[in-house]
């Protein structure tokens, strides 16, 4: 699924009206009656909706959802400002169309309110069970809101009521929203996008303004969206089901990949137990795990199908092992950032000649020594939390600079840069941004980092591509945390948990 831009949204209406063929007022007949289904699926109609209406498409597509809800018995307040006495085609169209609703049954006018603004108003008296539908700016916004239309976003922004946006919320940019003032941007409990979705969805920030936000199909070109270029998309499953290799019937542990993870220092095993736990259920054939000497009894006990090198060094990790007969190697879990620890991490990222995967400390550690990260194999795979990242990158002011930085690192070093978190974005080296819908915050828990680098570690062991072991990896674990949070609940998982339902997983993706 591909993320537009707010200029593509608008050429792809323009594509789908001139090559259907199809009238744009029907075209904004049909989204606003999939916008109609969805609010009468959710609310009765033994509440008042208010819609405020712009002048605009936006604004045309909230009048035609005021028609078809009175059409249903809803009771329908609506706020059409013409403030420069000018609406477009299709806006002007949906406003006569009420008002000849009303002149052809009287009885209409008992559900049905319209009061066209073109100076200041009385903002209504919204209670919390009536719904607001937000209809004044669409994706043809360029700047924040200002002067009335601000004070009507915070108006609405005070209510208690359930608050639905058409298409985006009002004062809100599709893709950098750095520059705005949020307290001015509609906060919406439910936002309707048409078509698909918008980059600005993606980003954690612009959640307090989107809230739930829904992409209703309204038969855009499908054409024209194979087509378009764009550095932003969100993976299906299909297509990692279709990356998935086939086991052989006569596979053994010598021909499923030998993998090396580097991970655990002292009072750290955990970290090198859930890594390797993970990296095992990944499928791979046979696991190394190069540790400190002090952690080697609990790791032989705790996950005896690995193989435990330790480390000459009770504490730390201080020096590098051969890499030559591994397949992949990991390294980061919870190996700290003793001087000697960073040596050994130097030494790893010199010796290796295949992609690593690299997580945790090592990435701290190459967040102190920037001028190693040139050395990172072509194809290494990073995997930063926002702090992690901007230890490398440089601190940032917003999501979306955070997300442009992290596609550079990526294209500069010819790497894969993994941004965990909800929405966690693989950034390639090509410049492209693949987005993972599934996770929750459940997996906000201590060792969840851990188990992704394993189960990478292990997809790349088994002969996976950079890229494949990204996104399979990816959508895994955050298919994995989500078949936790179905049984266990979002507050009540761990680490070990996204582990433990990986099967799960795995067969969601064969079946």
């Amino acid at each position: 699924m591909k993320i537009l831009t707010g200029t593509q949204h608008a050429e792809l209406d323009r594509y789908t009206i001139e090559n259907e063929p199809i009238e744009s007022i029907d075209l904004m007949e049909r989204a606003s009656e999939a916008l109609a289904d969805e609010i009468i699926s959710r609310w009765d109609n033994k509440r008042t909706v208010f819609v405020f209406a712009g002048a605009g498409n936006n604004g045309g597509d909230g009048l035609a959802v005021a028609r078809l809800l009175v059409d249903e018995g809803y009771r329908v307040v609506v706020y059409l400002f013409n403030v420069k006495g000018t609406l477009s085609v299709d806006c002007e169209i949906n406003r006569d169309r009420l008002i000849d609703m009303m002149e052809a049954d009287e009885s209409v006018c008992k559900r049905l309110v319209l009061k066209e603004i073109s100076q200041g108003f009385d903002f209504p008296r919204v209670r919390p069970q009536d719904i607001v539908v937000d209809a004044l700016f669409g994706t043809g916004l360029r700047s924040s809101l200002s002067g009335g239309f601000a004070v009507v976003a915070r108006k609405i922004n005070a209510t208690k009521a359930h608050v639905v946006s058409i298409d985006v919320p009002s004062g809100l940019m599709c893709e950098d929203n750095a520059f705005i003032d949020r307290n001015v941007v509609v906060h919406a409990e439910l936002t309707l996008t048409i078509g698909l979705p918008k980059l600005a969805f993606l980003l954690p920030e612009n959640e307090q303004c989107t809230g739930e936000w829904k992409v209703l199909d309204i038969g855009l070109s499908e054409e024209w969206i194979e087509q378009a270029s764009t550095p932003y998309s969100i993976l299906e499953k299909n297509e990692i089901r279709e990356l998935l290799h086939q086991r052989s019937a006569f596979a053994h542990k010598g021909t499923m990949g030998h993998a090396l993870l580097v991970a655990g220092s002292y009072g750290m095993a955990g970290a090198s137990i859930l890594a390797s736990k993970a990296c095992l259920r990944s499928g791979i054939g046979k696991l190394s795990l190069h540790t400190c000497a002090a952690n080697n009894a609990i790791l032989q006990t705790s996950v005896p199908e690995t193989i435990i090198l330790p480390d000459k060094n009770s504490r730390h990790i201080s020096e590098a092992v051969d890499m030559q007969r591994y397949q992949a190697v990991g390294i980061g879990p919870g190996i700290g950032q003793d001087e000697l620890t960073e040596q050994t991490v130097k030494q790893y990222v010199a010796m290796a000649s295949e992609p690593l995967v690299i997580d945790a400390d090592a990435l701290n550690i190459l967040g102190n020594h920037r001028d190693w990260i040139s050395h990172i194999p072509t194809g290494s795979i990073l995997t930063p939390h926002v702090k992690e990242l901007e230890g490398i990158v440089g601190s940032c002011s917003n999501s979306f600079e955070r997300l442009g930085k992290a596609v550079d690192l990526a294209t500069q070093c010819h790497i894969y840069v993994i941004v965990k978190g909800h929405y966690t974005a693989i950034c390639t080296p090509h410049g492209k941004v693949r987005f993972c819908p599934l996770g929750n915050a459940g997996m906000a828990t201590p060792g969840s980092g851990d188990v992704l680098t394993g189960i990478l570690t292990g997809l790349l062991a088994q002969g996976y591509t950079p890229g494949e072991a990204s996104m399979i990896g990816v959508w895994l674990h955050a298919a994995a945390g989500d078949a936790a949070a179905e049984e266990l609940t979002e507050e009540c998982m761990l680490a070990g948990d996204i582990i433990s339902h990986m099967p799960h997983a795995y067969r969601q993706l064969k079946q």
